[in-house]
């Protein structure tokens, strides 16, 4: 996980634990004053043996589970760079892993940016013993994420019956599939169409061609060959729902 999320920005230490000791605050001479101080690099692999099993139980209430897991990979810290994305995406998994999460990744971890203060506090309690504040943080972030994504499902349904009233062709046509896969792919191109729709060029080309003509996509590309098209509306949603999840408040 950590190498596919920092192969591009640093290849060296993508993948690889830390080496030598970190802290987390003060300065950079040394950990005398700092925040918290994670474990000696050498306990790093057995650290993370540990945690891996904790997160292959089934008898744990998974919410809790995740929490419990990011707040302890976070204590780990057993890279150099990238712990806080990784962290992160570890929840995702595990929700999506164990299904209680099943078709979308709800934003919990952007939802616990949006007070860093209380987060890093509750990282704090939870490495002297006490794991109530971070799961609580989880529990808050997650009826947060619902009801922001439930607000991205109303605003893609309102452009979604936007497009339907503005098609012409008839229901048998392919572009009403085509809506579809715009939906899922707000940047999309001929081959993709034909690809998941299952039709010829032509059928690819007439489908997009009218949906530029109502509006739903705009040519990105410029150019007359391996052109792209993007649906602005649904990107614009998709923005603001990021922005929403991931705001953080002063």
């Amino acid at each position: 996980m950590h190498a596919a999320l920092l192969e591009l920005q640093d290849p060296k230490i993508a993948g690889k634990w830390r080496d030598s000791q970190v802290w987390i605050g003060t300065s950079s001479y040394g950990p005398h004053t700092a925040s918290f101080v994670p474990p000696h690099h050498a306990r790093v692999p057995p650290a993370i043996d540990d945690l891996v099993e904790f997160m292959q139980r089934d008898d744990l209430a998974v919410l809790t589970q995740a929490a419990i897991a990011h707040a302890q990979f976070e204590t780990t810290h057993p890279f150099p760079d990238g712990n806080g994305r990784t962290g992160r995406a570890i929840v995702h998994c595990l929700l999506r892993g164990k299904r209680l999460t099943r078709q979308v990744t709800v934003p919990v971890s952007a939802g616990l940016l949006t007070d860093t203060d209380r987060y890093f506090d509750a990282l704090t309690a939870y490495r002297a013993g006490d794991i109530e504040p971070i799961v609580e943080r989880f529990a808050e972030a997650s009826f947060d994420s619902v009801v922001d994504g439930r607000r991205l499902v109303s605003e893609l349904r309102i452009i979604r019956y936007a497009w339907s009233d503005a098609i012409t062709s008839r229901r048998q046509a392919t572009v009403w599939r085509v809506v579809d896969v715009v939906l899922q792919h707000p940047v999309l191109d001929e081959a993709l169409v034909q690809r998941d729709v299952g039709v010829s060029v032509m059928g690819a080309d007439a489908a997009i061609t009218e949906l530029v003509e109502i509006g739903a996509l705009e040519e990105i590309t410029g150019g007359r060959r391996n052109r792209r098209y993007a649906a602005t509306a649904v990107l614009a949603a998709l923005d603001a729902f990021a922005e929403r999840a991931g705001h953080r408040s002063p």
